[in-house]
C-alpha cells in the first residue's frame, strides 16, 4: 500500500503519512455512539453505520479521503436506562475530538471533516469543527451522513418517522451486516410529540429537548423498523457514499484565504481563549 491508494489513516506508516500530507487529502473523523437500538439491533449501530459509509467513500476515492479510526462513544445519558449504553459528558467529548483534529492539523493536513452518525453528537461536532478552524491554520467542517441519503430514503421509505432504530437505520444495517439484525424482534414505537415540541430524535418540530427515554418507551425504538429491507439499505448506502465523495471533492479544494485585520491600533495578540 502507498499513500496514494490507502484510505485508512492508521494503515499508513509515518513516512507514508508525509506523502498523504503532500497530497492534502481530506481527513475524515467518523463519530458515533455505543447505545441501545431496540431489541433487534446491536449497540454499535451508529458507529458501525457511519464508519462503513466513510470507509467506502475512502475506498472509492483514496486520492481525496483519509479516514481516521472513529469515536465510538457520544452524548448518551438520555439512553442510560437501557443496559449497555455508554455516555460521554459533552465537555469531554468536545475536548477529545478537538485534540484529535488539532493533532491532524499539526502534521500539516489543512482540510478536515467530522462525519457524524449519532444525532445527539450534532451540536458537539459543530463546536469541535468551529474550534478546530479557529485554533489552527486548517479548516474543519461537520455533517451527518444521514443528510446525504435523505432524498434516496424518501424515495423508498414506507414509514413517516425517521428517528432511532427505525426503518432507515435498520435497512442500512440489513444491507451491511444482515446476520446481526434480529428482525423477529423488530417493533415500532413513538415518542410523545406535540404541535411544537418533540424529543431530539426528529427534526420536524421547532422545539426539541433531550428527555430520558426511560420516561416514554420500554422498547428503545422511535419509528417503525418492521418495513426495513436490505434493498432500501443499499439505496441509502449508495447515496450516502456518493454524497460524501462529492462533499470531500468540494472541501478538498476549499480556499483558505489570508486573514485581514481591520484594527487601526495595536491589539493584545498574546491573549488566548
Amino acid at each position: 500500500m502507498s499513500a496514494a491508494t490507502e484510505h485508512r489513516y492508521n494503515r499508513l506508516t509515518w513516512a507514508e503519512m508525509n506523502d498523504a500530507i503532500a497530497m492534502q487529502k481530506v481527513v475524515i473523523l467518523p463519530t458515533g455512539s455505543t447505545e441501545q437500538h431496540g431489541r433487534h439491533l446491536p449497540l454499535d449501530v451508529d458507529v458501525f453505520l457511519v464508519e462503513s459509509v466513510c470507509l467506502e467513500a475512502g475506498r472509492r476515492a483514496p486520492d481525496k479521503i483519509l479516514v481516521l479510526p472513529p469515536i465510538a462513544y457520544g452524548l448518551n445519558r438520555h439512553h442510560i436506562d437501557f443496559p449497555g449504553t455508554i455516555h460521554i459528558e459533552p465537555d469531554v467529548f468536545i475536548a477529545f475530538g478537538l485534540n484529535i483534529l488539532k493533532s491532524v492539523a499539526y502534521h500539516g493536513f489543512t482540510h478536515l471533516l467530522l462525519v457524524n452518525g449519532h444525532g445527539s453528537n450534532t451540536p458537539l461536532i459543530d463546536l469541535i469543527a468551529r474550534c478546530t478552524t479557529l485554533e489552527t491554520d486548517s479548516v474543519c467542517g461537520a455533517l451527518g451522513y444521514f443528510g446525504l441519503a435523505m432524498e434516496a430514503f424518501n424515495a423508498v421509505k414506507d414509514t413517516e418517522v425517521m428517528a432511532h432504530a427505525d426503518e432507515f437505520e435498520t435497512s442500512l444495517y440489513l444491507h451491511l451486516a444482515p446476520e446481526r439484525v434480529q428482525m423477529d424482534k423488530a417493533a415500532a414505537d413513538d415518542d410523545v410529540r406535540g404541535k411544537y415540541v418533540s424529543s431530539d430524535s426528529i427534526y420536524t418540530n421547532p422545539v426539541r429537548f433531550n428527555d430520558y427515554w426511560g420516561r416514554w418507551t420500554k422498547l428503545g425504538v422511535h419509528g417503525d423498523p418492521t418495513t426495513a429491507s436490505a434493498e432500501k439499505g443499499r439505496a441509502i448506502f449508495e447515496a450516502a457514499v456518493s454524497g460524501l465523495i462529492d462533499v470531500a471533492t468540494e472541501w478538498q479544494n476549499w480556499p483558505i484565504a489570508q486573514r485581514s485585520d481591520q484594527h487601526t491600533g495595536p491589539v493584545q495578540s498574546q491573549i488566548r481563549w
